[in-house]
């Protein structure tokens, strides 16, 4: 979809050549900046209660006379924060993007201007509005008309709006890349398929990729990452993008993205109730194939590199056993107590990998646990780190992305839980503070690195009538990577 500024100027909201009028009002009554023919129109329907001015509440008029456009939808936005913006857009846009509107104007009045995060807020709602998952749905409902957004801003706010709406709309472009990854089942986004979307990011878009087939896993060592493919037939993938915009001397920043196209659980199998969603259980992968793509598109100069360990976690004759000792590429050598806390297991082999690279700092995102869900629920992601400023930075990005995370602890008292008498660690604690030990468990494969943990199992996808992956956390992670563009 096409996001563009459209000066404000003669003739007006009212004079608007456009299929459909989206007025976001940052107000607790009709706004004295509103021309007299679009006020005219709220000021009835909030005196009929067919308006109110609560945020995210709307008004769909068809023909408002004396208003070129033929559609008009108001929209309550609060104070006009990002995130009351969001939500008035969204609840607008639901309002005609089944229709046949294929170009929308959208202004703010209530004496609130377009800022870049009020723009970006923007793409993000309007580009999640008109998602829908057809892939493997021929009965899906036809794709919206709607192709083109117009913001009307005034001429001292067109750049800054026009900076927020490029950015949002490669980070819309990244979460539409992982949602598609993620809402794929596992039959048709496997191992290969993750390694197939890299090598077509590096045809677009001018990255590096590499990618590594199980016997040069077994060459490197990668036992533990090895470990857990052994119950699938389905090839493991390791995979490695880069995305070099920066100085050659610059270090680089590495996302390591969990990559389990399907997770049983394996011998320690999962209860049969939805064990569907566990195709989601890549949605670590996805991000990061998703932030590549958004860094890319913007061209940002920064040095990124995306590694994704990628398998199946099934069970079989020739799959992990609990009581089975494997040795990681550290060297490390841990006992697997339970075959379904696979994603640390590959995790680590990745966090080892990674320090070839050098990097300037390490972050890695997992659909890891849930008990992060059980902490947390599904609005912020768990956030673990061993560096104050690493964690503020991405919180930082989080709140500004409208993708918020929460920092969790990273006591040493927890490592406790993980030791062994057969191995240098256990791949589980106890149940209680399972997110944390889960954790501590990959800060044992980053004691050289800046580095942090982004548990996303409660953010990654949506359960219910809603079912589907919500792309998270790109966002953050652009917000976050961008942050270091030189």
């Amino acid at each position: 979809m096409d996001f563009k500024t459209q000066l404000h100027g003669a003739p007006g909201l009212a004079g608007l050549s456009t299929d459909a009028l989206v007025v976001l009002v940052a107000a607790q009554q009709v706004p004295a900046d509103l021309e007299p023919a679009l006020a005219a129109a709220l000021e009835a329907a909030a005196k009929a209660g067919d308006f109110e001015f609560k945020a995210g509440k709307t008004l769909y008029a068809h023909r408002v006379e004396g208003v070129k456009a033929a559609r008009v939808v108001f929209a309550a936005a609060g104070d006009a924060n990002p995130k009351s913006l969001a939500k008035a857009a969204a609840a607008a846009v639901a309002q005609i993007k089944g229709g046949g509107a294929k170009q929308i104007s959208v202004a703010l009045v209530g004496g609130a201007n377009w800022t870049g995060a009020r723009a970006e807020a923007l793409v993000g709602a309007v580009s999640d509005a008109v998602y829908v998952y057809r892939e493997t749905k021929p009965s899906a409902p036809p794709a919206s008309a709607l192709a083109a957004v117009r913001v009307v801003c005034d001429k001292a706010d067109a750049a800054e709006a026009g900076a927020g709406l490029k950015r949002g709309m490669a980070i819309a472009d990244g979460v539409a890349l992982a949602r598609r990854c993620a809402n794929l089942p596992g039959n048709h986004c496997t191992p290969s398929f993750l390694a197939a979307q890299a090598q077509q990011l590096a045809k677009d878009h001018g990255l590096k990729v590499e990618v590594l087939e199980r016997k040069d896993c077994a060459k490197l060592g990668m036992g533990s990452f090895l470990a857990v493919t052994q119950g699938s037939d389905e090839p493991p993938k390791f995979i490695v993008a880069r995305w070099m915009g920066g100085a050659k001397n610059q270090a680089p920043i590495v996302l390591v993205g969990k990559g389990i196209t399907f997770d049983s659980g394996g011998i320690s199998l999962k209860p049969g109730a939805e064990m569907d969603e566990m195709k989601f259980d890549m949605g670590g992968a996805a991000s990061v194939l998703g932030t590549l793509r958004a860094v890319a598109e913007m061209k940002a100069k920064v040095n990124l590199i995306g590694i994704i360990p990628s398998c199946e976690n099934l069970p079989s004759g020739t799959a992990i056993k609990p009581g089975d000792v494997v040795t990681s590429l550290s060297g490390q050598t841990i006992e697997i107590l339970n075959t379904d806390a696979e994603g640390r297991l590959i995790l680590c082999d990745a966090l080892t990998y990674a320090e070839r690279f050098k990097p300037a700092l390490l972050v890695d995102i997992a659909t890891l646990t849930g008990a992060c869900v059980i902490a947390l629920g599904a609005h912020r992601s768990g956030l673990f780190s061993n560096d104050d400023e690493l964690a503020a930075e991405l919180l930082a990005a989080g709140d500004a992305a409208l993708d918020p995370a929460w920092r969790m602890p990273l006591d040493e008292e927890y490592d406790e839980a993980l030791k062994s008498n057969f191995a240098d660690m256990a791949n589980v604690g106890s149940r209680a503070g399972g997110a944390i030990t889960a954790a501590k468990f990959l800060q044992r494969y980053t004691a050289k690195q800046r580095w942090a943990h982004l548990d996303i199992a409660g953010t990654a996808w949506k359960s219910g009538a809603a079912k589907g992956s919500t792309g998270r956390p790109v966002p953050l992670l652009t917000h976050f990577v961008l942050g270091h563009a030189r």
